[in-house]
């Protein structure tokens, strides 16, 4: 059993403070699920609810993985972290999908409104996890903790109140970077009144005012090491706030390079590590390897038997190969196949895999599952373009790159199927990183590169980009003096399909800009399209603006009032 669910073995009797968006009324989901009066009778629901709050990332309800508290025909699409990838890769050039739901096709044709499922199960799951935790707040407060005779726990509970204020935060900066503007719950709202809209400027200020406390020498929140992984820590802490801090100018109007190096500087002294070979970090044992906590210093936490899903790193595993190329990609490892499940439906466009250096790239080449030299190329990369035509297709799954980052191997190429019955087999136990320490290297030296005219000058950030390099064997190809344009590049190589690639476009100022096309881009095939500047934002969804009259839909979307 892995490490990581120690903390989530007891999901299925966890608490669910389930709110309305509207009028965020705490009420069960059920008659069956505990509530605020017998909740906390014993000391273990402390960590049971925490438990909940900590699989909110990719638990779509309290029953099976194939139902939802959402009302999503598809349980799924409603999970808040498949979904997050998709608005993060899909709006742009890494991700496309050849299904041709309505949702998915406004995604990568950049046509989306407030009523997109993608846009709804994030909002919505982010809004829901947050009044989690203003729940949880409320219920342990010390005068609570006191009255039910427990004050012996305080200690241990701030601790607990530490990490939620940090999923809090995770989940608000989800809707500051996604929907710019969103609703601001806090737990006086708690069967309260409707919260009020945050201007994206005001929530910065109050994330960072949030963060630099749970950072702060003083904070019970947890050092790296003191709890379980994939629990949070204060280097989750310090590594949102380097993300923040090198978006700050997007967010806020005003740059601040200098806190970003220095944010990124406190989790790379913190003892995590770049764990090589690369592909360890995506495959099924990556908890039992230890290839996640070495590097991952924040992770969502999959499992095919305690945390079941149809999204997350489930999907990224199945949707990504068609029956023809899991085969042929499973007999080069003496294997019958690598996935238990092909959708076939993920793709990677031409133009975004010429970012990875493919050395005897030859199309549909029966004798190469690959259609390249692996051996001689980026390490990083891992596609196969086996039965498919090179220009992408959105009605055609036989078009493009297809994409194996995400496999069902473990570490030692072997298929994770075959090692017992227990559990189901087509679900995902690979973890998911939010936060690696290869982004704490890339975001210090793009911020050293901002601070000095484009170009990475400091010592300490050329030899962590030479480390990323040299896991990857393409060192020799680095560049003598690199530059900002470069740099981006290259964390479209580290991170393809790990979240970052939309707010990496906007900060580059690419995302709209016509001369940065890409395939579908505004839904023009050639994507020689200049997108409108209000795209650099999500809607907000119709279903909270007709329920909170002091929300205003984001510039640019109609109003659902």
């Amino acid at each position: 059993m892995k490490i990581a669910n120690k903390i989530i073995l007891a999901i299925s009797s966890a608490l669910l403070f389930c709110s309305c968006l509207g009028d965020l009324n705490t009420k069960p989901l059920n008659e069956t699920d505990f509530t605020a009066d017998n909740a906390y009778e014993n000391e273990s629901s402390y960590l049971n609810a925490l438990a909940y709050i900590n699989g909110y990332y990719m638990l779509v309800g309290q029953d099976e993985a194939g139902s939802n508290d959402l009302g999503f025909s598809d349980a799924g699409q409603s999970e808040f972290f498949r979904q997050w990838i998709n608005l993060n890769e899909m709006s742009c050039d890494a991700l496309k999908c050849s299904w041709g739901d309505s949702y998915l096709s406004e995604l990568q044709n950049n046509s989306w409104s407030s009523s997109n499922d993608a846009c709804v199960a994030v909002y919505t799951r982010a809004v829901k996890a947050i009044a989690l935790v203003n729940e949880y707040l409320l219920q342990t407060e010390d005068e609570r903790v006191i009255a039910r005779g427990q004050e012996s726990l305080l200690p241990t509970i701030a601790g607990y109140r530490a990490e939620a204020r940090f999923h809090r935060a995770m989940f608000f900066y989800v809707l500051m970077d996604e929907f710019g503007n969103p609703p601001f719950p806090m737990p006086e709202n708690i069967g309260g009144e409707n919260p009020d809209q945050i201007k994206r400027a005001d929530l910065f200020d109050w994330l960072e005012t949030e963060l630099l406390d749970l950072a702060s020498e003083s904070s019970a929140m947890p050092e790296k090491g003191a709890v379980p992984y994939p629990r949070p820590t204060k280097g989750s802490v310090w590594a949102l706030l380097s993300r923040m801090y090198l978006n700050a100018e997007v967010y806020t109007g005003t740059a601040r390079w200098q806190d970003c190096k220095i944010a990124s500087k406190k989790v790379i002294d913190m003892g995590y590590s770049i764990h090589t070979p690369y592909s360890d970090l995506f495959r099924q044992d990556n908890t039992e390897s230890g290839a996640a906590e070495d590097e991952f210093v924040f992770a969502i936490a999959y499992d095919r038997v305690s945390t079941q899903s149809w999204g997350g790193t489930t999907t990224l595993t199945s949707a990504a190969l068609s029956e023809k190329a899991n085969l042929a990609i499973g007999a080069t490892f003496g294997l019958t196949k690598i996935n238990g499940e092909n959708w076939a439906g993920y793709h990677v466009p031409a133009d975004y895999v010429k970012y990875f250096d493919l050395q005897e790239v030859e199309w549909d080449n029966g004798d190469n599952a690959f259609g390249y030299n692996r051996e001689t190329s980026d390490k990083r990369a891992f596609f196969t373009n086996i039965g498919c035509a090179e220009a992408f297709s959105p009605s055609d799954q036989s078009t493009g790159w297809l994409c194996w980052k995400w496999n069902g191997l473990n570490h030692d190429d072997t298929f994770a199927q075959e090692e017992s019955a227990a559990g189901n087999f087509k679900l995902s136990s690979a973890d998911m990183p939010v936060f690696r320490l290869a982004e704490m290297y890339l975001n210090y030296a793009e911020a050293d590169a901002r601070l000095n005219n484009g170009t990475v000058t400091d010592g300490l950030a050329k030899g962590y980009i030479k480390t990323l390099r040299d896991r990857a064997g393409v060192s020799a190809t680095t560049p003598a003096i690199i530059t900002t344009d470069w740099i981006l590049e290259e964390r479209a190589r580290e991170f393809m399909w790990e979240g970052h690639r939309r707010v990496d476009l906007i900060r580059y100022g690419k995302f709209t800009s016509s001369e940065f096309p890409w395939v579908y881009k505004g839904g023009v095939e050639s994507g020689n399209a200049q997108l409108s500047d209000h795209l650099k934002i999500y809607p907000l969804v119709a279903s909270d603006l007709s329920v909170n009259k002091k929300l205003d839909q984001n510039p640019g979307y109609e109003s659902s009032k």
